[in-house]
């Protein structure tokens, strides 16, 4: 990968709506290379997919919270059926395996506060390898992204 392919990936991260032709303008190639380029990320797996990034306080009422779990035993099978688990909750926005005194960092979205109890006593409370999970409500989002960076 060289600076154009970094600069590139910068922009398709910050709105990856922008047309082949600006993106090409703004990395000073034509837009028939960009999407060569864009391609060659598809198939090398660089570009997983690409996503609509939706405003929740113009939908209603989310909650999210975050979750920090410790699990009881912790063989492969149950790590891998904890993160299975995850995976397939559509509330669960993002889950982590972290060192440290936690196992897990989750973060849910749900529409109340009451659902979201109801979620984490689905997931956690009724999981008897959860030795331990604490919640954490999020009062206000203060950043949010997935980008990766490419320079300090």
């Amino acid at each position: 990968m060289d600076e154009i392919d970094h600069r590139l990936l910068g922009l398709l991260q910050d709105d990856a709506g922008r047309t082949l032709f600006e993106l090409g303008e703004l990395v000073g190639l034509s837009p028939s290379a960009v999407q060569r380029r864009i391609a060659r990320y598809r198939a090398d797996g660089v570009l997983l997919k690409e996503v609509a990034v939706l405003d929740p306080r113009r939908l209603g009422p989310v909650v999210l919270a975050t979750v920090l779990v410790t699990l009881v035993h912790e063989t492969f099978e149950h790590h891998r059926a904890f993160a299975d688990r995850m995976r397939e909750t559509p509330q669960v926005q993002q889950c982590y395996n972290v060192a440290g005194p936690w196992d897990y960092v989750v973060i849910l979205a749900a529409p109340s506060i009451l659902e979201c109890g109801m979620l984490g006593n689905r997931l956690f409370k009724s999981d008897d390898n959860v030795q331990r999970y604490e919640t954490l409500v999020v009062f206000d989002t203060v950043k949010t992204g997935l980008a990766i960076p490419f320079s300090v």
